[in-house]
């Protein structure tokens, strides 16, 4: 048996050498003290993926280590949600008798939820059928009888099976209210949930006292919009990944909430068409004449954004970036500190015990 253990003992100094980091890389931009948003020690990760090893007639998880590749079993995982460990077991017990659903079975991926919501999918190098489908349902019944909410669902190659649904419904408390937000597998979703928390109040905090409406590039399923939407008149927001967009509309409904409209094109498209470079049809019905936007908010990818992009975020009085890559933020902030002043900086400790930092910042423009 190994437990995937984590030096919560290092906490602290790990906390303090992100936090010296991110404020000796933003100094270059006058940038104030980062405030700090700390993760849970331990039981921080919502989801996870682990390859499945087979040895005779035992299967358990594994993982590799990045540098030496070796294989690590993996019987419990620290970082993980108490919700994630305990179907790990569960899901090993119950596979392990059962020719038909281990067979050729490649790896598992978990998603739970705050909520209690799980989701896992099994992943194969062989064929799906009738007969897996029917062992499948009886597992997903069996895990159901010992009070967990959960579903399966069965990929190979060019198969997805889906017992029931292929999502979960997540609900945070932000700022007084809780918030339903449906998580679609296999799309992007903060991995962290209570640090997510904390990111979506520290947005409303920054742009409390906004004027207009807001633009968001990035979008996802609405993570960053439906909680902002109490701070403007409308929302305009804008993102490429359809399942993306389809959460997104259903989480709009589910909370009740109607000041937020949801494009489906990429940051690039949407610049390409506010410059007048391109006509997009998705726009046919928006007339963007009727959007004040003196606020623009981006999520961009490790990447960050594009040169285009920087120009057209430039064109507003407030921008509110969230990063998960200070690199390429700064690069980004090489040109954007030129016509705005970094107010606020705050890092969120999304994945411990590692190199990696969230961080956000809000410009706003500097007076002519």
């Amino acid at each position: 048996m190994t437990d995937e253990t984590l030096p919560t003992e290092a906490y602290e100094t790990q906390l303090a050498e992100k936090t010296a980091r991110l404020n000796a890389m933003m100094a270059a931009f006058q940038a104030p003290i980062a405030e700090i948003f700390r993760s849970q020690a331990e039981h921080y990760r919502m989801r996870a993926e682990f390859r499945v090893w087979h040895d005779e007639q035992d299967l358990y998880h594994i993982m590799f280590d990045q540098q030496t590749k070796e294989r690590i079993r993996i019987d419990r995982f620290s970082a993980g949600s108490e919700l994630l460990n305990k179907l790990m077991a569960v899901m090993m017990d119950a596979l392990r008798p059962s020719p038909i659903l281990r067979r050729k079975l490649f790896q598992l991926d978990y998603l739970t939820t705050l909520s209690g919501e799980a989701l896992i999918t099994l992943i194969y190098h062989r064929p799906l059928d009738d007969e897996w489908r029917e062992h499948a349902g009886a597992l997903r019944d069996n895990l159901r009888a010992q009070g967990f909410a959960i579903n399966l669902i069965g990929r190979a190659t060019k198969t997805k099976i889906c017992l029931d649904r292929d999502y979960v419904d997540e609900r945070l408390p932000v700022a007084g209210r809780e918030l339903v937000y449906r998580q679609i597998e296999n799309s992007f979703t903060q991995p962290n949930a209570r640090v997510n928390i904390q990111m979506l109040e520290w947005a409303m905090s920054a742009t409390e006292q906004a004027q207009g409406d807001l633009l968001e590039l990035y979008c996802g399923n609405g993570n960053f919009s439906l909680a902002l939407a109490r701070n403007f008149n409308q929302v305009l927001a804008t993102e490429i990944a359809k399942p993306s967009v389809e959460a997104a509309q259903f989480n709009i409904a589910a909370n009740q909430i109607n000041n937020v409209r949801i494009i489906r094109m990429s940051a690039e498209e949407f610049t390409q068409a506010m410059q007048g470079v391109r006509e997009f049809t998705r726009l046919k019905d928006i007339d963007l004449a009727d959007y004040n936007c003196e606020t623009i908010f981006v999520d961009p990818p490790r990447s960050g954004l594009d040169d285009a992009t920087v120009k057209l975020v430039q064109a507003y009085p407030r921008i509110l970036y969230i990063s998960c890559n200070p690199e390429s933020l700064c690069r980004n902030l090489e040109t954007l500190a030129q016509s705005h002043i970094v107010e606020r900086l705050a890092l969120f400790d999304q994945f411990p015990y590692t190199r990696h930092m969230e961080c956000g910042v809000l410009l706003t423009a500097k007076m002519p």
